[in-house]
């Protein structure tokens, strides 16, 4: 909740920056680091290290680690949000450019409300949400239709299939959620979940063979620092800058950072690697945007439980 008393203005609009620009630029620095990393890999270092770091932040201050009870539901999350959704879009990078992988993964309301719609079924297909939800839906097959001339090459099928299937897990995990007991404390929420999903995602590079095709030698200064990048400024400095708006300001109006960061992550994929910016990605991107700013305004239900601030900051790629 927030509270009474506001900082200076500076600090909430530095704040406010720092999660709009950091947690766009993620997917930047995904797709810089997977043209040398094994995906399964970086994803697993990333979260290892950030997870091991933001627990050790927690612990020092005093809070409690989880209870034994609690382990199952960290381990299932581990496997949805991170394993499955983290983990498909780190490979999906390596087709997919990182502008439209953006826009893609901020469609993951749509996935939460068919999620909330079909297994909580605490929401109703009104007809705006299923307006909103055919406009979700318009707007990725904008990007992936190859029948439409927008110009612009498609994305990737199977890079799409990939990004379809992160975001679907993430929804159902996201309204599993609601119904697992966690910690109190979302700082050792997030923390041990990070911790976990690395934990999984290690073991799946490891089955899959990608540490026999890691050379730590042969990868370049500018993927270790995007690496370096995911870890401090990503999952570290945007999470601490984020969990300060928590006190001071409400949730929705912190949650409007989700619309910004697909438009960040476009425009940075422009400038920095000459991603395509053409009519495709435009409307693509617009379609998405105003389903997810549809659905998210959409008004609270009061069945819907705390998420962790991983999960509520989605995005955080």
């Amino acid at each position: 909740m927030p509270t009474h008393t506001h900082p200076s203005r500076w600090k909430t609009l530095v704040a406010f920056a720092i999660i709009c620009f950091v947690w766009g630029s993620t997917f930047l620095a995904i797709r810089i680091g997977v043209r040398e990393f094994p995906p399964l890999l970086m994803a697993a270092l990333r979260f290892l290290i950030a997870g091991g770091a933001v627990c050790l932040w927690a612990f020092a201050r005093g809070e409690r680690p989880p209870e034994r009870s609690q382990w199952p539901a960290f381990c299932l999350l581990g496997v949805l949000f991170f394993l499955f959704d983290y983990g498909l879009v780190f490979w999906a990078e390596q087709r997919v450019p990182s502008g439209l992988t953006a826009v893609m993964m901020a469609g993951n309301p749509v996935f939460i409300a068919l999620s909330e719609i079909i297994f909580l079924r605490t929401q109703r297909l009104t007809p705006r949400l299923a307006l909103a939800l055919l406009g979700g839906i318009a707007g990725v097959a904008v990007l992936m239709s190859r029948s439409l001339s927008l110009g612009g090459q498609p994305i990737d099928r199977l890079g799409a299939l990939a990004l379809i299937g992160g975001s679907m897990s993430w929804g159902v995990g996201t309204v599993m959620a609601r119904k697992l007991t966690l910690p109190s404390s979302k700082v050792v929420s997030s923390g041990v979940q990070m911790l976990t999903g690395g934990i999984f995602l290690a073991l799946a590079s490891a089955a899959l063979g990608e540490f026999r095709d890691f050379h730590p030698a042969s990868i370049s200064r500018a993927a270790w620092f995007s690496l370096l990048y995911l870890i401090v400024a990503g999952s570290i400095i945007a999470f601490t800058a984020y969990l300060w708006l928590l006190q001071h300001e409400s949730p929705t109006k912190v949650g409007t950072y989700a619309y910004v960061n697909p438009v960040v992550a476009v425009l940075l994929g422009y400038f920095v690697l000459g991603e395509s910016l053409g009519l495709r990605t435009i409307l693509g991107t617009l379609l998405v945007l105003i389903s997810v700013i549809v659905i998210t305004m959409a008004p609270a239900r009061k069945s819907a439980a705390p998420l962790s601030v991983e999960a509520a900051a989605k995005a955080a790629e």
